[in-house]
């Protein structure tokens, strides 16, 4: 049973539980009334009997009405639920703007602000849907950021307590005694992480995600494509800065160990923790459902053959959606190589510097803002004028609002947006839905890459056959072009075996 697309009525929920299906974890919580606790549904515990399991559809939702998370399986940290991939409405929209700690910023009337509603209308839609309003779903990633650093870092209680978003010591140990059955120091002392000398802001974790994962074309994707200064693949690694919403952080991924990604964040402010993992799991694409996409691929003969040779290929995004836009301006009708040059001219003249003491990097990419204010912008560009004309209409909509690419970002609004840019065609607009607004079915049909594959496999490829056999793989067309883009021998398809430092002293022409 594919659980994207399963009616989930209760009888198929204890299906799943007794099944111990891994599939179905994030998709929906099992509270035991017995005791109180309540499970992912591959929980390796005895299974509950019928009429003690009652099913939430978010964490929040189970914790609201008073249950604990159980200590052996841990639901809270289960991969997200692949429907804020898919969907791009209201409630879609507002999981994204919560994951990335907006309420803990701003609070809800940001939120619903974000969202052109009002407060009442958010808090309806999402409890109607999720068994839990905004704060209790802030309140429930604020629970999982404190076990986080107090299971990997020895920062002092009172510094993990802000740092997670709570505004008092008392409401920090009231809520992870509450959400875990334990105190902050037991669950401290249970990861056998012992106080001393704060790290400053060095977290390490592990991201999960749903099996099958292909990591091939994610990580080599954004290793050969990286800008010198901004990403590196050092040590097994892929590092790279992202701006974050306090400051700056340095995130350093490995090759998946099991079922997740073991990180570690370097933060200059540690309470940007729950925006940088959220960021860094968009990133990779780790709450996709690969089962969902699999299936639906491997319906097309001319696919199934890609998809049984390396199922679970993942779509690679970006860290900071307005850097991917101005990239995908710097990459118009250009190699990957020179894409690179452009991109390391504006680093190095308008990039904010960091300091990086395990590495290379040095600065983060440039905001729109920056380049805008710029009276040197054009010379920094070695492209035609036109071009120029292009990227410095990108900037200025970036700056000013007209184009909104963040987590709350509507993909058919900002679509538009886009279209209403000179210079700014199909190939651009579609890149920057696939790899910066994150959508499942974004298609770069007129790519050349995509043309020659499809060509290939004996699909159609000129640009609007294409465009139309397309319709049949909605809505995970970004997948195919992963899949389609698998059979070039290009770097972007492979994990480098030895490190990419990228130089940035090297002379620009």
């Amino acid at each position: 049973m594919n659980p994207q697309h399963a009616a989930l009525d209760d009888a198929a929920r204890r299906g799943a539980v007794r099944s111990r299906d891994a599939r179905f974890d994030g998709f929906f919580y099992t509270a035991v009334l017995s005791t109180g606790i309540y499970c992912r549904p591959s929980c390796p515990a005895r299974t509950p009997k019928d009429e003690n399991m009652v099913f939430h559809p978010s964490a929040a939702s189970a914790q609201a009405a008073g249950f604990r998370a159980c200590k052996r399986c841990r639901p809270d940290a289960v991969p997200g639920s692949p429907e804020w991939n898919v969907r791009s409405d209201t409630v879609a929209r507002a999981m994204r703007l919560i994951a990335d700690g907006l309420i803990d910023r701003q609070g809800v009337p940001a939120l619903a602000s974000t969202l052109g509603y009002s407060v009442r209308q958010v808090e309806r839609l999402l409890l109607d849907e999720l068994g839990a309003g905004p704060l209790a779903l802030a309140q429930a990633q604020r629970a999982q950021s404190a076990r986080t650093l107090l299971e990997s870092t020895d920062l002092p209680m009172s510094d993990i307590a802000f740092a997670a978003g709570f505004s008092s010591i008392r409401a920090f140990n009231d809520v992870v005694r509450a959400t875990y059955a334990s105190t902050p120091s037991e669950l401290r002392a249970s990861a056998g992480q012992e106080a001393s000398a704060p790290r400053s802001g060095v977290v390490s974790l592990r991201l999960s995600f749903r099996q099958p994962l292909d990591p091939s074309n994610l990580i080599g994707h954004l290793v050969a494509t990286g800008v010198p200064g901004v990403e590196e693949f050092r040590d097994g690694a892929y590092r790279s800065t992202l701006r974050l919403p306090r400051g700056w952080g340095i995130v350093s991924i490995r090759r998946p160990v099991g079922t997740a990604f073991p990180m570690t964040l370097r933060l200059s402010d540690v309470r940007d923790l729950s925006a940088a993992v959220s960021r860094v799991r968009r990133l990779l694409d780790l709450d996709a459902d690969p089962e969902a996409v699999m299936a639906a691929l491997a319906a097309d003969e001319h696919l199934r053959p890609l998809v049984e040779l390396a199922p679970g290929r993942r779509v690679p995004r970006y860290l900071d959606p307005e850097a991917m836009a101005l990239r995908a301006v710097l990459g118009q009708q250009v190699s990957t190589a020179a894409a690179r040059t452009h991109a390391q001219r504006l680093v190095a003249r308008f990039g904010e510097p960091i300091d990086d003491p395990d590495g290379g990097l040095t600065h983060l990419f440039p905001t729109a803002e920056a380049l805008v204010s710029s009276t040197d912008l054009e010379g920094a560009l070695g492209m035609p004028e036109s071009r120029k004309r292009t990227f410095r209409g990108m900037a200025t909509a970036l700056a000013s609002g007209a184009v909104r690419l963040d987590a709350g970002a509507d993909w058919a609004e900002a679509r538009a947006s886009l279209a209403a840019l000179p210079g700014i065609g199909p190939w651009t607009i579609e890149t920057i839905a696939m790899r910066a607004l994150g959508d499942p079915d974004a298609f770069v049909g007129s790519d050349l890459g995509v043309k020659k594959a499809a060509q290939e496999l004996g699909l159609p490829s000129t640009g609007p056959a294409l465009e139309a056999a397309s319709r049949a793989w909605s809505p995970w067309r970004a997948y195919v072009v992963q899949y389609l883009w698998a059979l070039s021998p290009h770097a972007v398809n492979s994990i480098p075996t030895h490190d990419v430092v990228l130089d940035t002293s090297e002379k620009l022409a």
